[in-house]
């Protein structure tokens, strides 16, 4: 099996309770896994990770079990830490490694492995849920995850909760709900000092902006803050006598290895011809060659801008009638009007009175004008004419109508016209959620689903974006969604095989087509990149993990800090954070140009609101006044590299994983009390 990893033999683990202050982690897929991992390896948490027993119910077909699989995951990061010298700060010998961090099996020990099938009371109990700091439940069961939240609450009122929810809507109301739980059991606190928080995320939310931009060609992905859109956007390198558009910052130097079919994409063993995040001036100037990630200029978002959609909810004209029949209901109204107009200057009636004799005769209702002019009697037949070509206007527009409103319900098909398009294969919770975020950027889409009740069919239906219902292993069904004039291809099943059967019977169709799969496993990813990238050296291939993409912002999450985005550089990720720089000496009376690391962190805005006014979500839009005028922003993005950054500034931060981890892990260390 390509890319396997044996699991490390587990010795019997004693149950002794875990520390006061540790981590668990709650979940049955690849999420839990690696978020386990992020707080281990990245923030040098002790974790404790509760998996059901048995193998994992969304990947049958792997020979390990959910222990197996987590066990051979850790020992493989603890292997690799160890070979970097164990720099990490969470193992080896770097800073906040633990006793036992060199051993062997180091990764095994430093994560507590339990296993049971439920979150009960019991269990949460045993994995010390009423003394740690914080707890994650990323199960795939939205119910589940909510009931494990509502028994934790009430054992821990302090403890800071995480929890993975599909329902956006459901998501702010558990949020208040479990708040305000924590304030009634412990009334004699101060809110302020109360380390009881509820944070609501979703992993379809914060992978499928990353997902989506990896389909469109200079794409940028788009981080917002109090209503302001930050974009992150690729740049080819300059040709020769050319200079790169800087744009407010680099943010990256991305892979030189784009042409090396021996090169991984973005991974750790590229070395130094892999991506480098927040590189300083002399890196980027020295680094040619290379294409970067800047970040552009700043706009405003638009909190009252619909989705962009295929079709509206209703039913307009356009989508009723034929335009055949529109046309000809044009030219029989238009000789109505004509007849009007000439029975007032033949008859001398009033406008009124010779509309009114017009539709009169129009309608066969009006008395033969026998002693009438003959121009009122040319008239009056010229109308009996056009009521004549009126009856089966009117029966056809019946039987459209009809046509239309019985159809309205059905899955609308591609267009023969359609070109420029995304096939998007998928409408799980993912492609669901990728869906409205391309529709919302109007990207044209082409839905191909096998299931016909699937999540995201509904969705589709209602924005009317066509759909092809079929296996897409199964001939025919790619070229159904006009595969041949598309502009990419997003494979978002949840099943790797099918994603790459896809990728590959669609490049055998249009070799240059842009491609972004969802695959699970990272190995496996790896290997099929650099295949298709010698395949198709030409065409854009993009490997992409969910679990991958969503772990680090859980893992802020967990250490009680907002993260307003996750930007993907190849396969390494960026954050987006805001932060207060009291507590933070490296920040903390330091200009903006010294509190600058290499590698590690970025200072990007300043939020000059008074901390009384202060949004405390950064990443929702502002606030409307009382004339419905919008509230201005108080982030400030043109920061003087000679400002000081003083205690009571908040700021808007680009860090890497581990430099955001040594911010968080430095400020906890100097708090007095966890």
């Amino acid at each position: 099996m390509l890319g396997f990893v044996p699991p490390l033999p587990l010795p019997p683990q004693p149950q002794r309770p875990p520390s006061s202050g540790h981590m668990v982690v709650c979940g049955d897929d690849a999420l839990a896994r690696r978020l386990a991992v992020e707080l281990r390896y990245v923030y040098g948490e002790r974790v404790t990770l509760l998996l059901p027993p048995g193998r994992d119910a969304n990947r049958p077909e792997l020979p390990l079990t959910q222990r197996g699989r987590a066990s051979a995951l850790f020992g493989r990061m603890s292997s690799a830490m160890n070979r970097n010298g164990g720099t990490t700060n969470g193992t080896g010998t770097g800073p906040g490694a633990g006793p036992g961090d060199n051993d062997t099996n180091a990764g095994v020990e430093a994560v507590r492995i339990m296993e049971a099938p439920e979150p009960s009371d019991d269990v949460l109990e045993e994995a010390g849920v009423d003394r740690a700091a914080a707890l994650a439940l990323v199960y795939d069961d939205d119910e589940r995850n909510i009931r494990a939240a509502l028994t934790a609450r009430r054992l821990n009122p302090r403890l800071r909760l995480v929890i993975r929810l599909y329902n956006r809507k459901l998501g702010q109301h558990l949020e208040t709900l479990l708040d305000q739980a924590a304030a009634v059991t412990m009334p004699g606190l101060d809110p302020t000092a109360l380390d009881a928080s509820t944070t609501v995320l979703s992993d379809a939310d914060t992978a499928a902006p990353a997902l989506a931009a990896t389909a469109l060609t200079g794409s940028s992905k788009v981080i917002q803050a109090e209503g302001l859109l930050l974009r992150a956007a690729e740049r080819t390198p300059p040709r020769p006598g050319e200079t790169a558009d800087p744009g407010l910052c680099t943010l990256a130097l991305l892979s030189s290895t784009t042409h090396d079919p021996a090169g991984a994409e973005g991974s750790d063993s590229s070395g130094d011809e892999g991506p480098r995040l927040l590189p300083d001036e002399a890196s980027v100037a020295a680094a040619t060659g290379r294409g970067t990630v800047v970040l552009e200029a700043i706009s405003r978002a638009d909190p009252d801008r619909p989705a962009g959609r295929m079709g509206g909810r209703g039913a307009p004209l356009a989508q009723v009638f034929s335009r055949r029949l529109r046309w000809s209901a044009l030219g029989v109204g238009t000789a109505v009007v004509a007849l009007a107009v000439a029975s007032v200057l033949t008859t001398g009636d009033g406008a009124l009175h010779a509309a009114y004799l017009t539709l009169l005769d129009l309608f066969a209702m009006g008395d033969p004008a026998e002693d009438g002019p003959p121009a009122r009697q040319i008239i009056q037949l010229l109308s009996g004419l056009a009521g004549l070509m009126l009856l089966p206007l009117l029966v056809a527009a019946v039987l459209e109508a009809f046509g239309s409103l019985r159809t309205a319900s059905a899955l609308r098909r591609p267009p023969r016209g359609l070109s420029g398009h995304v096939v998007l294969l998928g409408l799980g919770k993912i492609g669901t959620r990728v869906l409205v975020h391309l529709r919302e950027l109007d990207i044209p889409v082409v839905v191909v689903e096998e299931d016909p009740e699937a999540r995201g069919i509904p969705l589709a239906r209602s924005l009317h974006v066509p759909t092809v219902l079929g296996d897409v292993t199964q001939e025919g069904v790619l070229e159904a969604a006009k595969i041949r004039r598309a502009r990419a291809l997003l494979a978002l099943t949840s099943i790797d095989t099918t994603n790459l059967e896809a990728a590959l019977h669609a490049r055998s169709v249009k070799p240059d087509l842009r491609v972004a799969l969802r695959l699970y496993d990272d190995e496996f990813a790896t290997a099929v990149y650099r295949t298709l990238r010698t395949a198709h050296p030409q065409a854009l291939t993009r490997s992409r993990s969910v679990s991958h993409l969503a772990a680090p912002s859980f893992a802020v999450a967990m250490m009680g800090r907002q993260i307003l985005g996750a930007v993907p550089v190849e396969r390494k990720v960026m954050l987006f954070a805001a932060l207060e720089v009291a507590g933070h000496p490296q920040l903390e009376g330091h200009t903006v140009e010294q509190a600058f690391r290499a590698g590690a962190w970025r200072v990007l805005a300043l939020d000059a609101t008074p901390p009384a006014d202060r949004n405390p979500d950064l990443a929702a839009v502002p606030p409307y006044g009382a004339e419905g005028t919008e509230q201005p922003s108080g982030l400030i993005w043109d920061l003087h590299p000679g400002y000081v950054l003083r205690a009571e500034d908040r700021v808007v931060i680009a860090a890497t994983r581990r430099g955001l981890a040594e911010l968080l892990r430095r400020r906890r260390s100097m708090s007095p009390h966890r």
